[in-house]
């Protein structure tokens, strides 16, 4: 991938390309990649050929099949290595051959079947490394040098390009080595290996490490290319951020090419080179996880391409020692962050988002903000699990709302582990980080009402389009505080437990903290799915024409609370702490703002101005049929009452998401909305 422009002023952009090994029989993995390199227009590929799988009873036929599929899609650069054991002069694949000669006739062989595939040769991989290369059988690196020599000169007479494999770590030293044993005069190319802050502790940046190769080079008269075969940066400790800006100094480098490590992260039950888990940086490389899911710079790569990555000036980190106090919104880039953070901001306060930008249309609120509010507004890229990162932000905090979640049931059942890394253990990083303040901020944390489970006990009455609760206190008042906790699916666990340890914490170390047992909540800048924040994904569907899947019969009932008095309840939550601290509260639009899925649907349609078209599946686990929060033990506590109305919250939403995506807003929306603020008007007057 060839950009046309400069990174900087001092030379052009690198061509761009990525790294991934495939082990023998990985087809389905080779046309997963090809389809990633495709979607981030990528055209350069760096793969293994490993001279011992090529031996094996399947190996033969695995790369008569690589080979030639990988091309047809990318330009290839395939890296040869790894001596067979049984003949190597140790049984291991980092050995020296005891024939020096049986590398360059394996090439040889090669690229008499495969040569048409590929204009370069890559000789070995990190041979400086003992683990690819054990030079402890070859301390004076003449092994090295009289099988790397002769398989680059017969390349050279096959018509192929040649390229040195990669120190790691670089050392001009042993370039130096290289030239004195004469490998270098048939080399078109040498790689360098970094990986700054990973295994490079000691970096001293890319334009030190390329000056000092060039030298050697230069000393030597030498013409070849210098290119990084190997740059990466591990989110092992989930600095995705940090991916992102390395990838984003690599693309400075003074290189011909560059190569990034690499598409997928490596799968936990699989070997590395070194052995099973020696070393977890080792398994967090790619662009995505192992689990199919994207990071950070995939995702930013994808929608804006690689020319624009460095220019996204509000993906940034600003928290350092002699920030002003700050409200920290922890997820404060997703829907309900947003809202709380501009009420704060057009109130003048300072705010601190965290947020890992993991779920999509996130990154559009972080922009908005810093587009409308950049003055008074605090950005860190993090990840709720790093607790690090939670202590910094944390020291300046006047107060905190912590709305980081995993919020998906679906995903939860899928990676149960990940969901409780970020809920339950991610609020024990907050908790622990506020408990480490002279002076602790106030908390308010999101749990939710999934925490009283699938509400078996009680029975439900189908009324035409809804079901209602068969006890009347239930079905006037709504679920209370006062019902008995049942933790429902992997997502209702984690959040359940923070839920506990919010109270606990506030009860056994003093601490000034509240929980929000949340229902429904839909407003402006909810970028709904299926999963979570469904309001917003049926008037979504509805306005771009799409099918709407109902899970069960559509009947449920749930109170849905307009954003915009969530953050009414939030900020006297915070004025009230001193008498509410350590208690939890159902927050939701109560039993005056109750609606079913289809109820909800056929509003949507007479704002549509047609039906939305409905597919119905079968009921998902824990879904309850009825729930409706009983708000009256917050509202005692501070006066609190929602302000919207179904009908004119759902306008309010349906206008935005026209707005947000460039649709016309239908004119009944501008009616309803119209009305319903010259009635709320007259309520404030009065």
């Amino acid at each position: 991938m060839k950009a046309d422009i400069a990174i900087d002023n001092k030379h052009p952009m690198p061509v761009i390309g990525l790294v991934e090994w495939f082990r023998p029989g990985e087809y389905e993995h080779v046309k997963e990649v090809l389809a990633d390199l495709k979607r981030l227009g990528v055209t350069e590929l760096r793969t293994g050929v490993s001279w011992a799988d090529y031996y094996t009873p399947e190996g033969k036929d695995w790369y008569d099949w690589l080979i030639p599929t990988l091309a047809k899609e990318v330009n290839l650069l395939p890296c040869f290595l790894y001596t067979p054991p049984s003949i190597g002069e140790k049984p291991r694949t980092s050995s020296p051959p005891k024939n020096k000669k049986a590398y360059a006739d394996f090439l040889d062989m090669f690229i008499t079947r495969h040569g048409e595939h590929f204009e370069w040769v890559e000789l070995w991989n990190e041979p400086n490394n003992q683990i690819e290369y054990d030079f402890t059988h070859d301390y004076g690196w003449t092994k090295f040098a009289e099988m790397i020599g002769g398989a680059a000169y017969w390349c050279k007479q096959r018509g192929k390009k040649t390229l040195l494999g990669g120190m790691s770590p670089i050392d001009p030293n042993w370039l130096q080595v290289m030239f004195e044993r004469g490998v270098m005069q048939h080399i078109d190319a040498v790689g360098i290996h970094g990986f700054p802050y990973v295994f490079d502790q000691m970096w001293d940046g890319w334009e030190e490490n390329i000056k000092a190769v060039r030298e050697v080079l230069d000393q030597h008269n030498c013409k070849a290319e210098l290119w990084i075969t190997e740059a990466g940066f591990s989110t092992w400790q989930h600095d995705e951020y940090k991916q992102l800006q390395e990838f984003n100094e690599v693309l400075k480098a003074d290189a011909s090419r560059v190569y990034w490590y690499s598409m997928n992260d490596l799968d936990a039950s699989l070997p590395t080179v070194a052995g099973y888990h020696l070393d977890d940086r080792e398994y967090y490389f790619g662009l995505k996880r192992a689990d199919g899911t994207t990071k950070l710079l995939y995702r930013l790569w994808a929608k804006h391409g690689i020319e624009k990555l460095g220019q996204l000036d509000f993906i940034k980190r600003t928290a350092h020692a002699a920030s002003e106090p700050y409200t920290l919104i922890t997820g404060g880039a997703g829907f309900v962050g947003t809202n709380m953070a501009k009420r704060l901001l057009e109130q003048g306060k300072r705010v601190m988002i965290f947020d890992s930008l993991c779920r999509d249309g996130v990154e559009q609120n972080l922009q908005w903000l810093h587009e409308n509010y950049s003055d008074k507004l605090e950005v860190y890229i993090g990840d709720i699990r790093d607790q690090q990162a939670v202590r910094l932000v944390m020291k300046n905090a006047e107060q905190v709302f912590h709305f980081a979640a995993q919020v998906a049931v679906t995903t939860s059942l899928n990676l149960p582990v990940n969901d409780f890394e970020i809920n339950a253990r991610g609020v024990i990083n907050v908790l622990e980080a506020i408990r480490e303040q002279d002076n602790p901020p106030p908390l308010v944390f999101t749990s939710t009402n999934k925490v009283y489970g699938g509400l078996e006990d009680l029975r439900f009455i189908s009324n035409g389009s809804r079901y209602n609760p068969e006890d009347a206190s239930i079905k006037k008042y709504g679920i209370s505080e006062e019902r008995h906790l049942d933790f429902h699916s992997p997502y209702g666990c984690s959040k359940g437990a923070a839920d506990q340890y919010v109270i606990d914490y506030a009860r056994t170390y003093n601490l000034p903290m509240a929980v929000f047992r949340m229902s429904c909540i839909y407003g402006p800048h909810q970028y709904g799915n299926e999963d979570q924040g469904w309001v917003a994904h049926f008037a979504i569907k509805a306005i771009e024409g799409d099918q709407v899947n109902i899970y069960g019969d559509g009947k449920q009932v749930r109170d849905i609370l307009f954003v915009e008095d969530l953050v009414d309840a939030f900020l006297l939550a915070q004025e009230h702490m001193p008498s509410i601290k350590g208690q939890a509260f159902n927050i939701g639009g109560g039993p005056d703002n109750t609606v079913s899925l289809l109820e909800l649907l056929k509003t949507i349609g007479r704002f549509k101005g047609e039906a939305v078209p409905l597919k119905f599946g079968d009921w998902r686990s824990g879904d309850q049929h009825y729930y409706v929060s009983d708000t009256r033990k917050f509202q005692k506590a501070t006066g609190w009452y929602p302000k919207h109305n179904v009908q004119e919250g759902i306008a309010k939403l349906y206008k935005w998401l026209c707005e947000n995506r460039g649709f016309e807003v239908p004119e009944n929306i501008l009616i309803k909305i119209e009305k319903e603020s010259e009635v709320l008007n007259k309520v404030a007057v009065a």
